[in-house]
């Protein structure tokens, strides 16, 4: 067992390996090719014209629009959720409802694609959207915000049932109620774990292809509404992997390049705030 456990440890290592330097190796020449400026903040995107063009920063932008709302729709809903599971849900109701929110963990991601297709698209196009156009920024958020709620309640969930039981009891020994108690001392003390909740989704929101190809459109324009048709990073690469070749077929690694750096960047700032956090705790504890 031991040898099986380190066979995986180094297969996993050997992995994000070799797809990084096939990343790097097959990506940055291009990026050192066409410009840096030019390819990140370029405002075109046009790899099979007689001029081509490779500018990526409106699909930047759509990115983190289209992340930035659905980690807010899904954090708010997934976390109250979870703390509703935690001390105001009955107990014999904890379980079944934990259990349906994680089927939708396993629920393929062309499914959801669907749904937003048949439900979400129309329903902001005929109730919501100023212009009558229901793909866009706003659908892919809500069909995200959907996607990446098994994990924030189950991460915020597992972080409030590892809080000690005394800091609840405390709380109400010292007066508070039950929701000052919840709010005030326990989602606090699980704020850690809440926090790694909410990275994975960001990182599950930055790196989903198919259901957001379905609802957003693909139009690789600079959003200027959350009612308009856009295309991410990951549906850019999606929508031209199969047909570009060539200098084009480069554009769309070095696109994977800029991913992997902004995946890179997301939890490498994670582990230092949680590494702040930690010694700003034991400062504390020699102080005392």
């Amino acid at each position: 067992m031991h040898g099986v456990f380190l066979f995986s440890a180094i297969f996993s290592i050997l992995a994000l390996a070799t797809i990084t330097i096939f990343l790097f190796v097959s990506g940055v020449p291009f990026i050192a090719k066409t410009g840096f400026a030019e390819f990140l903040f370029g405002s075109d995107w046009a790899p099979v014209a007689d001029n081509p063009s490779y500018g990526i920063f409106p699909m930047i932008v759509a990115t983190l629009y289209v992340t930035a709302l659905s980690v807010i729709i899904g954090v708010g809903i997934g976390l109250l959720t979870s703390i509703a599971l935690y001390k105001f849900c009955p107990k014999r109701l904890v379980t079944p409802v934990r259990q349906m929110i994680n089927l939708l963990a396993g629920i393929p991601s062309v499914i959801f694609g669907l749904f937003g297709m048949t439900i979400i698209v129309p329903f902001v196009r005929d109730y919501i959207s100023p212009t009558g156009v229901g793909y866009g920024i706003l659908s892919a958020s809500l069909v995200l915000g959907i996607m990446i709620l098994p994990t924030i309640v189950s991460v915020s969930l597992d972080s409030l049932n590892s809080v000690p039981s005394s800091y609840y009891e405390g709380a109400l020994a010292l007066g508070a109620t039950k929701e000052q108690a919840t709010f005030k001392v326990m989602v606090p003390s699980a704020k850690s774990g809440i926090l790694a909740g909410v990275v994975l989704a960001i990182g599950r929101a930055i790196g989903e292809t198919m259901a957001v190809i379905m609802v957003i459109g693909g139009s690789p324009e600079m959003p200027e509404s959350i009612f308009q048709s856009v295309r991410t990073l990951t549906a850019n690469i999606a929508m031209g992997a199969l047909e570009l070749q060539g200098d084009a077929l480069s554009a769309l690694i070095a696109t994977g390049v800029v991913l992997f750096v902004f995946t890179l960047i997301l939890n490498v700032s994670f582990s230092l705030l949680k590494k702040d956090k930690s010694e700003k705790k034991e400062k504390r504890g020699e102080s005392k």
